[in-house]
């Protein structure tokens, strides 16, 4: 059964946009750390800290990438989220790539 959840990010400069951003994601997608547990097609609700804009940026989508605690190579665990196909979607999506 899919899970929703509502997770804050804060991405403060480029070099960090540039590790999370996950491009080849149809849509656009950001990888999220979190130890919290997902499961592929939960659906998440991102509010993006984006380095210099004032508000948050409020992101639907869904989790299409998951690396567990304890991957190897010392992988951060988290998830990879999906922009969903809607205007916020659309709009954090655009913001993202001006920067």
């Amino acid at each position: 059964m899919a899970q929703t959840g509502i997770l804050s990010v804060s991405i403060l400069d480029r070099d960090a946009l540039y590790k999370t951003y996950m491009s080849f994601i149809e849509g656009g997608g950001l990888f999220v750390p979190s130890n919290k547990q997902f499961q592929l097609g939960d659906e998440v609700f991102l509010l993006l800290t984006l380095m210099d804009l004032e508000e948050r940026l409020p992101i639907p989508g869904k989790v299409v990438w998951i690396t567990p605690m304890g991957s190897q190579g010392n992988r951060k665990a988290g998830i990879g989220v999906q922009f969903a196909e809607t205007p916020d979607g659309d709009h954090a999506r655009a913001v993202i790539d001006k920067h």
